[in-house]
């Protein structure tokens, strides 16, 4: 792609036409991972729309000018005047051919789309999944002179980099932000010389082949699978859930309750998990309400005893929440009683959510033989039912998920692996 300064803005993109510039920074992983996708695009649609990049910290004034506040963003201009959405963080490829039909037309994209040529390259082992039992993997992998490539649909890190603070791993004297170690994790196992394909479209994974297809048209043929696609809290799919996460609203008591000393909280939901993180968070919080869709607990006796003789907590039951708002620097929470259909607002300094969890395997199909709750059965090597792929972190079947389980799943993987191709 060409590079052009703050000097070459008015003639290389305001008078040229259809033209996509993308605002990038050293240092910076999502521009790193944007970057390549960038670059099959230019080949294919270089002829009708123009790709240049601008360096966003040596143009500072140019990207002030446009609003330009973090890196990558990507930005489609037709004829002098910005048209479609602008792209910013982990961009998809996909994403961008979206936008790309804004300037050049729907017809005109399919029809550049169908002449690209399908790819197909061989590895030794594919990690499909790039949180801390991935990444760890990969690192060992990689060390072992193991050719290996990290695919995820999203940007390193998995879980740990929404996290807050971790104030519980390892070798750390102060607590460190999550995403500073998720980074870490990340830019030591890319360092090593793993190969990254992130931020991708996974638009096929055949284990029996040991074949992942990613962005419709790549594929990567594997000699052996590591499946570390995490889990997803369950989420209540109300406004404002999305928008204020991290922001308010928590799915893990272990990482965020510490920030809550003293304070008031409320939390969704009556099962097993929800009480037993409740009771943890009594230790900090000062008040706990606890929101409730039956009208009695769903968790363990002893679990319950807990709360119910603890004078912290207060209990709303038969009730949903509808929404969740801010006021200045507290949450709200609307919630509906299930009885009467009447609606009242709770205000808490934050929320916490825990309606179950869910493994990510959507994508997988339905041949790896799994647990009564959907979790990946494996052996102690961390071997599936299925002839050379391996399951490792959240997505497995155990008792605990953490961090640190999460890494010694993928170092046990990895060293299985070594043994048997190394």
């Amino acid at each position: 792609m060409k590079e052009i300064v703050a000097s070459d803005y008015e003639k290389e993109v305001l008078a040229s036409g259809n033209v996509l510039v993308d605002f990038y920074s050293t240092e910076c992983p999502p521009c790193e991972a944007v970057a390549p996708k960038l670059e099959t695009l230019e080949k294919l649609f270089g002829e009708d729309i123009k790709f240049v990049k601008i360096y966003r910290q040596g143009n500072r004034d140019l990207a002030d000018q446009l609003a330009v506040k973090s890196s990558p963003t990507l930005l489609f201009y037709q004829d002098g005047e910005e048209v479609s959405a602008r792209l910013t963080g982990g961009v998809k490829r996909s994403e961008i051919v979206r936008e790309l039909k804004h300037v050049l037309g729907k017809e005109k994209v399919s029809e550049i789309m169908k002449t690209q040529e399908p790819t197909l390259s061989d590895v030794d082992v594919a990690i499909l999944g790039a949180g801390p039992g991935g990444l760890t993997a990969g690192l060992y992998l990689c060390q072992a002179r193991i050719n290996t490539v990290l695919v995820d649909i999203a940007l390193p890190g998995g879980n740990v980099s929404t996290t807050h603070m971790v104030s519980n791993y390892p070798g750390f004297i102060e607590p460190q932000p999550g995403y500073m170690l998720s980074h870490n994790m990340s830019e030591q196992t890319k360092r090593c010389g793993t190969t990254y394909k992130v931020a991708v479209d996974v638009t096929n994974v055949d284990l029996q082949k040991k074949e992942i297809t990613i962005d419709g048209q790549e594929t990567i043929r594997a000699k052996r699978i590591i499946i570390a696609t995490g889990t997803s809290p369950n989420r209540i799919g109300i406004p404002g859930e999305l928008e204020y996460k991290g922001q308010g609203i928590s799915y893990c008591a272990t990482c965020d309750a510490k920030y809550f000393v003293d304070k008031e909280v409320v939390v969704i939901g009556g099962g097993n998990s929800a009480i037993e993180e409740a009771d943890f968070i009594s230790k900090f919080a000062s008040k706990i309400t606890i929101v409730h869709q039956f009208d009695q607990l769903q968790a363990n006796k002893i679990a319950q005893e807990k709360v119910f003789d603890n004078p912290k907590f207060s209990f709303l039951f038969s009730h949903e929440p509808r929404a969740f708002k801010k006021a200045g620097d507290k949450m709200v929470v609307e919630v509906e009683d299930l009885k009467t259909k009447e609606t009242k607002t709770l205000t808490s300094d934050g929320i916490f959510v825990f309606i179950g969890q869910k493994p990510n395997l959507e994508m997988l199909g339905g041949a790896l033989e799994l647990d009564q709750w959907g979790y990946v059965k494996t052996d102690e090597d961390m071997r599936t039912n299925i002839d050379g792929v391996y399951a490792v972190g959240d997505v497995g079947s155990k008792k605990y998920r953490q961090i640190t389980t999460a890494i010694a799943d993928g170092t046990i993987a990895a060293i299985s692996i070594t043994r048997e191709i190394g």
